[in-house]
């Protein structure tokens, strides 16, 4: 992509998250799309996902091919680009996307803790509600209602073993595919609206920087 898009790299534990906008136009093309789509009932029973995928929500959607190669496939090649470039200092060659969805989630729905396939996976929102509701028990922790939560490891002295998200529109997070996470229930109406991917990179890349082709050669 030829404009500069800012990005954040967090490591509140051993994997690192990206964070990176989505342009506007991306938004809106991913939006439009998913409005098409749900008022034609043949072609949401045709790309729905939802018993193949772990979230108990209204509906997971896939992208259609020709759809992400038009308009999210320029923005999603960059954000993993430089999500390995910031990591390793190395320019990936390719970038092979194994699948891409979206998942529209109401009042009281989740996503229970998982993680995904292939060698890196994120999301990106779309749309949220005006709120996210209240919670049950006055308290001086957040309020989770509604965030995505990153889990890695144990939770140990200088050592964080959670990382929350609040949606944010326009915001997109890369992470390795084996970071788990979850998504908690909100409370109201509206509509909390994202987009993932599983995707992967050079085979030869991915065993470096993952620390088995060292073993794989000792092997021999």
């Amino acid at each position: 992509m030829s404009q500069q898009i800012p990005v954040k790299l967090f490591r509140p534990f051993g994997p690192p998250i990206m964070e990176i906008d989505m342009p506007e136009d991306v938004i809106k093309n991913v939006n439009d799309y998913v409005e098409k789509i749900t008022k034609n009932e043949k072609k949401v029973k045709e790309l729905d996902l939802g018993d193949q995928l772990a979230g108990q929500v209204t509906q997971e959607i896939a992208l259609e091919k020709s759809f992400y190669e038009n308009h999210f496939k320029n923005f999603l090649t960059h954000a993993v680009e430089t999500y390995i470039f910031l990591i390793t200092k190395r320019k990936i060659k390719n970038f092979k996307l194994k699948d891409c969805w979206v998942v529209r989630q109401y009042e009281n729905e989740y996503n229970p803790n998982h993680y995904h396939s292939g060698h890196l996976s994120g999301v990106g929102y779309l749309k949220t509600p005006k709120s996210f509701g209240e919670t049950e028990q006055s308290s001086k922790n957040i309020n989770k209602n509604g965030m995505i939560e990153f889990v890695h490891g144990a939770k140990m002295f200088l050592s964080s073993s959670q990382m929350f998200v609040k949606p944010t529109v326009g915001k997109f997070y890369v992470f390795p595919h084996y970071l788990m996470h979850l998504v908690y229930p909100f409370k109201g109406k509206g509509e909390r609206r994202s987009i993932s991917f599983n995707g992967e990179i050079d085979e030869m890349l991915f065993l470096e920087t993952y620390g088995g082709f060292k073993k794989i050669e000792e092997t021999k």
